[in-house]
């Protein structure tokens, strides 16, 4: 029996988490062996793992708006950096990251670098010092630093957008899986994912995300590191297949070569459903040049800086030093799921490709191919398809269209595993969407319910209207991404692009000044966020609807115009304006001091 305070007890608490979830996969082996559906296994790996996260979410339910924002700031650094790595590792780094590398190549790792890279912005510019600030939210830190409530208005709107966009992804990515393990339509789908992810978050805010995630964390890194390790053993490719990288891309390489390629006409590709890509490279303009690799990891690199569920994370420190430190973890957490994505985005591709392997389908006939039940568990799903371009009945490499978010799903059941590992994988999946849609519904709900309601239009609210204005927000803002999700207005990659380049274009640089130029004033700031995220947003707009945009800038780097127009316009208009007064001044030098009481104390 576990005795004391929960925070004391957390590695032998989540220690028999841990022991119980690997208990229950060996269960499900064995019902699979005794003749269990993959539907009904599917099912019970969804159900059982969403019903834990729901458990959990009610046990830290609270009524102290202490621990419903900022979960009593008493997080210790490694499970912090673990819940961190979860609201991080989202349901576009778990399900749609290998298939953007899968078809796009090398490209797709200026994501992996950007967002990574950020952690070094976090950890450097702003993580301790909004920590020593004591703030609550993002718009909490701009409002006070600031001063005035426009200022605190326009990061509040700022940070809706970015996080709303952010959420349709993450909401789409729980439909999927929750559409293929449980077998009902796409658009029904999204609403059950949203369930899920309301359950762990209603009654405890940012307390009850948190354990939730840590939970998360060890359910999606399990299900993503198993299926790589089993695969590339299996394969031939060792047992630690990350060292035979390059072995493994240059065997693709000479597959491609020895297969040839034939270019799809236009007829071809209007018989393939929406959202499917062929087999072999697609390049683009993600891939086509040094800048674009460039460009894309600054712009992931300042978003990662600007989100505002990430910040929010290292609010839950018990101090300065312990942010710092979580920041470390969580880069430590992200590695491990990060660095394996290229290897099992390779190993699929190869699993397909090699002749050599049982599972290579290129070559063979294509009626056998229609055959597999695998193809035809996918085919249903509208994640698969194959035809017969060339007329010769034989599967050529232009003829294999495939799901970007299919390659993770798929690739155990492609590779011949037990149906075991692909609810597991399903369940890392719903794991990793969860746990970041979690965060940003929090982010949005906090900074609307705490910096819009309580700070601008009734700041004589109690706490328990508080409170349930935040959880009907949460509830609102749910349903909205949901049904917006529904739509599939752009893919779930796509969508965390764009994200990324919202924040970017307006929180960057006044959080970033903020904190290292006493100078910045609240006019400053409130031109830098709006004239930013209206100039990105226009950018992008104007791109979309067939513009040619300049310096190679596209709509998955629109950040970068947006991020420039609101550091020119901050800086210039904080110069022609008044500086900020003694008193703002000092709370900058203090904010930047690690030792010390928090700026904010007991104001809130």
């Amino acid at each position: 029996m576990i005795k004391g305070k929960f925070i004391d007890n957390l590695p032998k608490v989540y220690g028999i988490y841990t022991g119980g979830f690997i208990v229950f996969i060996l269960l499900m082996a064995i019902a699979e062996q005794m003749g269990m559906s993959a539907k009904m296994i599917g099912i019970c790996f969804v159900a059982f793992t969403v019903s834990i996260y729901a458990i959990i979410g009610y046990l830290s339910r609270t009524l102290q708006v202490d621990a419903y924002y900022v979960a009593g700031r008493e997080v210790p650094t490694v499970f912090n950096g673990m819940a961190t790595a979860a609201d991080w590792m989202s349901g576009a780094s778990f399900v749609a990251m290998a298939g953007g590398i899968y078809f796009k190549g090398y490209g797709y790792m200026a994501l992996l670098v950007g967002w990574t890279g950020g952690y070094v912005l976090v950890a450097s510019l702003l993580a301790p010092y909004l920590r020593k600030f004591g703030c609550y939210t993002v718009p909490d830190f701009v409002g006070t630093r600031y001063g005035g409530n426009l200022a605190r208005l326009s990061a509040v709107i700022v940070l809706t957008v970015a996080s709303f966009t952010y959420v349709t992804a993450q909401i789409n990515a729980t439909g999927t899986i929750a559409s293929v393990a449980l077998d009902i339509p796409f658009q029904y789908a999204v609403y059950v994912g949203l369930i899920s992810i309301l359950l762990c978050s209603l009654l405890g805010g940012m307390r009850a995300v948190t354990w939730t995630q840590v939970a998360q964390y060890i359910v999606l890194i399990i299900a993503y590191l198993l299926p790589v390790f089993w695969i590339s053993n299996k394969m031939g490719a060792g047992f630690f297949p990350h060292v035979m990288l390059a072995d493994e891309v240059a065997r693709i390489g000479e597959l491609e070569s020895q297969f040839g390629f034939v270019k799809n006409s236009a007829a071809d590709l209007a018989t393939v459903p929406k959202g499917l890509a062929g087999i072999t490279k697609a390049h683009s303009a993600v891939n086509a040049t040094p800048w674009a690799f460039i460009s894309l990891a600054v712009c992931m690199m300042a978003g990662t800086a600007s989100l505002p569920h990430v910040m929010m994370r290292y609010f839950t420190t018990p101090s300065v030093k312990a942010a710092r430190r979580s920041v470390g973890w969580s880069l430590f957490f992200i590695f491990l799921l990060y660095s394996s994505a290229p290897m099992l985005a390779t190993l699929s591709k190869l699993s397909l490709m090699d002749p050599t392997l049982p599972t290579g389908i290129i070559g063979k006939s294509i009626a056998d191919v229609q055959a597999i039940d695998w193809y035809q568990n996918w085919n249903q799903a509208n994640l698969m398809f194959v035809n017969d371009f060339n007329g010769n009945g034989t599967l050529e490499l232009n003829e294999f269209f495939m799901g970007g978010k299919a390659v993770v799903l798929a690739t155990p059941e492609i590779a011949g595993l037990p149906y075991v590992i692909s609810g597991l994988v399903a369940a890392g999946g719903m794991a990793a969407a969860m746990s970041t849609a979690d965060g940003l519904i929090l982010a949005i709900a906090n900074a609307l319910s705490h910096d819009l309601y309580y700070k601008i239009i009734d700041p004589k609210a109690e706490t328990a209207k508080r409170l349930i204005v935040a959880r009907v927000l949460l509830v609102i803002i749910g349903f909205a991404g949901a049904t917006i999700a529904a739509l599939e207005i752009q893919g779930i990659l796509g969508s965390v692009i764009w994200a990324f380049d919202f924040a970017m274009s307006g929180l960057f640089f006044p959080l970033v000044l903020g904190v290292w130029w006493k100078r910045a004033n609240s006019q400053g700031a409130v031109a830098g966020m709006l004239l930013g995220l209206i100039s990105g947003t226009a950018y992008l707009v104007w791109v979309r609807t067939g513009g040619a945009g300049f310096l190679g800038i596209t709509q998955l780097t629109f950040g970068i115009v947006g991020a420039s127009v609101s550091l020119v316009s901050m800086v210039v208009v904080s110069l022609i304006t008044k500086e900020p007064d003694a008193a703002t001044q000092k709370m900058v030098d203090d904010t930047r001091i690690p030792s010390g009481k928090a700026i904010l104390g007991k104001q809130h």
